[in-house]
């Protein structure tokens, strides 16, 4: 290896990795890309304290290396990959140098790794921040995953969830399917609602840049857009836009985040590198989300307030179509790899529609999918062209093969409580689905639509991503946090009161927030449209003993909603000496149940189902 200018680099543009290997003489761009077999040297990864060296040391770190240089998309841009295969071929070269510190003897050759060390660590920093400034020109990653990318599932993806009531966010990797740990945006409740209080509030929604390095996660109550770094886990800044912001995405080229302001009429245009917002582009009131076409030539925004889709030319920052939603709400859409397709939610009314992605922008199909459809992805895999539904008040997602306007429903996977969030795999292998009322995620196989591992995460999980090869090197375990008290929740279900017929159920999440319990409710099969009360009671049956009146709301079109409550909850609701952090044996008064009636009425509807 020779030193050019200060920096390292192969010996040979042609070769694959220093030492004179394959040396394959190609074009400048070919010969970054190369993929040159794994050298047969024997080897390890850089010792961990305790490992012994049973021969040499290092053929792992060589195997490790070349995965990582064989994992770089290429991009056209010759300095981008030159900087996205060398940051990987340092790190090898660092690894290497900690292993000679570790068992090598020979004084000189220790001298030189420490110098190693030192100086290829920088250099990995130098070529970071470089590749940081030019972003990196890809299809727009849509709801299925990055759009043209087949990378199989690995340990340096991660798997991302907003979670509103703990605001964290959870960091999962899909390869091991556990959870790593989570980044702490905030506190709880009631900290959090101190005159003081300078974190985020409500984290909720989630994007990230097109060149995987960058998350960007929207808090709904401090009205911000948190930038995180996905190899260090930590926050580079925070910009702070209108009203009840909801979601963001990188525009294709990575060189603006669109929020939507939803409590407004607007999308805030972001300038990343800059951390500040750069324009607004005016839409319907309640602007949901925002995704883009893969040629970055248009965003489409649905309203959560407004009966309609806006189609933005990205060039003008101007509304060029408004397609009819058939309601009000819509919370989430999913753009199809190819752009032809964009599907968007119902969460009033269960449904999904279906809208072409390029002119004329017209609604192609309107699906029945359930009560509170929450969010939707599609994924191309080998066995087609799908979209997957998170439907909440059924505990399932439904999988929909795609065809333009005959769209074909040909699974229903039962998940877990509330499921919300939704994204596919690099390779569309796995889907992740967040589940609301669980406090998990759960990883389902797209090739027998069954779910293969639950994961326990942070409080109330809603937006979720998949974000392949986000970290680019070592563990990728910085700046992580345990759950700590966001793993103190119990989960309920009700059932339909007997006697009534009905066919309501509801699931119930109650998480600890120090000394207080913030519950949530999801219930469905009531009457659209008809008043109801929770109410916390000491006996099932009727007169139900000791009243407390919880919460009061309104079913929406399709029968069903979400209600929440604060208070010490989850002890009485949970079976005396088996409530989440408390010791077995722990007297209580008595155990309290949780009912649904309707409004003004001692009538129940729905009750506590018990163990």
């Amino acid at each position: 290896m020779r030193r050019v200018a200060g920096v390292a680099v192969c010996c040979a543009l042609g070769v694959a990795a220093c030492g004179g290997e394959h040396a394959h003489r190609a074009p400048v761009h070919q010969a970054l890309v190369h993929q040159a077999p794994v050298h047969q040297a024997s080897v390890h990864p850089a010792p961990a304290a305790g490992d012994s060296p049973d021969g040499s040391p290092f053929a792992r770190m060589m195997a490790r290396m070349h995965r990582d240089m064989a994992a770089v998309r290429p991009s056209g841009d010759v300095d981008r990959d030159f900087a996205a295969m060398m940051i990987p071929h340092h790190q090898g070269a660092v690894d290497m140098a900690v292993a000679e510190l570790a068992y090598g003897k020979d004084p000189v050759l220790r001298r030189l790794a420490q110098e190693i060390i030192v100086t290829q660590r920088q250099e990995i920093d130098v070529m970071r921040r470089r590749a940081a400034v030019t972003p990196q020109p890809a299809p727009s990653p849509s709801a299925a995953g990055p759009a043209g990318s087949a990378l199989p599932v690995s340990g340096r993806d991660r798997v991302y969830t907003a979670d509103q009531t703990s605001n964290t966010v959870s960091v999962i990797d899909p390869a091991a399917n556990r959870l790593l740990g989570v980044i702490r945006l905030g506190d709880t409740v009631p900290a959090a609602l101190n005159p003081l209080y300078k974190g985020q509030l409500l984290v909720h929604g989630m994007g990230f840049s097109p060149d995987h390095r960058t998350l960007a996660v929207v808090s709904i109550a401090s009205n911000s857009v948190s930038l995180i770094d996905t190899g260090t886990n930590r926050v580079k800044g925070v910009v702070y836009v209108g009203r009840s912001p909801h979601e963001a995405f990188f525009t294709p080229d990575g060189k603006e985040v669109w929020a939507t302001v939803r409590g407004q009429d607007y999308v805030s245009v972001i300038d990343p590198v800059a951390m500040r917002e750069k324009r607004r582009v005016s839409t319907a009131n309640g602007p949901g989300m925002v995704l883009f076409h893969p040629s970055g030539r248009y965003a489409y925004v649905p309203s959560s307030f407004t009966p309609e889709v806006d189609v933005v030319d990205t060039r003008t920052y101007r509304v060029i179509a408004r397609v009819p939603q058939a309601s009000p709400f819509s919370p989430n859409l999913a753009v199809s790899r190819d752009g032809k397709e964009v599907w968007f939610t119902l969460k009033d009314t269960g449904k999904t529609q279906v809208m072409s992605g390029e002119p004329p922008f017209r609604i192609l199909a309107t699906l029945d999918t359930g009560p509170i459809t929450n969010h939707v992805t599609t994924v191309d895999n080998a066995d087609g062209r799908f979209a997957y539904v998170t439907v909440g008040a059924e505990n399932a997602v439904k999988v929909y093969r795609r065809d333009g306007a005959n769209p074909r429903h040909v699974a229903t996977i039962p998940v877990g409580h509330l499921p919300h969030g939704v994204w596919g795999s690099g390779d569309g292998t796995r889907v992740y689905v967040g589940l609301e009322n669980q406090d998990a995620v759960a990883a389902i196989d797209t090739r027998t639509n069954r779910v293969i591992a639950t994961i326990p995460i942070g409080q109330q999980p809603m937006a979720l991503v998949y974000v392949p090869r986000a970290v680019t090197s070592g563990p990728g375990t910085a700046n992580l946090s345990p759950r700590g008290q966001a793993a103190t929740a119990g989960h309920l279900e009700l059932t339909a009161a007997p006697g009534t017929g009905g066919r309501g159920r509801a699931t119930v999440s109650v998480n600890a927030m120090g000394p207080l319990d913030t519950l949530e409710i999801a219930a469905s099969g009531l009457r659209p449209g008809g008043a109801y009360t929770l109410w916390l009671v000491s006996s099932r049956t009727p007169p139900f003993a000791e009243r407390q009146e919880l919460a009061t709301f309104r079913a929406n079109a399709s029968g069903a909603q979400i209600a929440q409550a604060i208070g010490p909850l989850r002890e009485a609701l949970t079976a005396p000496g088996t409530a989440a952090g408390t010791a077995p044996g722990t007297a209580r008064d008595r155990q309290r149940y949780l009912l649904v009636a309707g409004a003004g009425t001692d009538t129940p509807v729905l009750v506590q189902k018990t163990p």
